[in-house]
C-alpha cells in the first residue's frame, strides 16, 4: 500500500465462543460526502484469524467508508443477519474496525 494511502482493516471475534469468526464475507463500500451514493469498493472473506488482509487502499476524495458483514450465513439462528458500519475517514490514516459478534449482539469500535 502506498505510503500516506488511506485505509482500512478489520476482524470479527465471535464472543460467544471466544474464538474468531472464519468465513465471513465482507463489503467495503465508499462514498465522496454525507450525501453521496454508497459505491462497492471491495469484497473480502475473514481468514482462520478472523481477519481480512486483502482489503486495497480507499480511493483519493473518501469522505466515509462502510463495512458491511453478512453474518447470517456464519451464524446459527442471527438475530442480526447482517452488520453494516459506516464511518468518516480522514486522508491518510489508518481506521482499524473490528466487530465483536454473538447471536444476539455485537460491538464495534476503533482500534489500532
Amino acid at each position: 500500500m502506498a505510503s500516506g494511502a488511506t485505509s482500512v482493516s478489520t476482524h470479527i471475534l465471535d464472543t460467544s465462543i471466544g474464538r474468531p469468526a472464519v468465513g465471513v464475507v465482507v463489503e467495503l463500500s465508499v462514498r465522496s460526502g454525507p450525501g453521496a451514493e454508497w459505491r462497492a469498493h471491495a469484497d473480502s472473506l475473514t481468514d482462520a484469524d478472523g481477519r481480512c488482509g486483502d482489503l486495497p487502499a480507499l480511493p483519493e476524495g473518501t469522505s466515509h467508508a462502510r463495512l458491511r458483514f453478512e453474518t447470517g450465513p456464519y451464524l446459527t439462528h442471527a438475530f442480526f443477519p447482517e452488520v453494516a458500519v459506516a464511518f468518516a475517514v480522514e486522508p491518510g490514516e489508518h481506521y482499524h474496525v473490528p466487530l465483536l459478534l454473538t447471536p444476539f449482539g455485537y460491538s464495534v469500535y476503533r482500534g489500532s
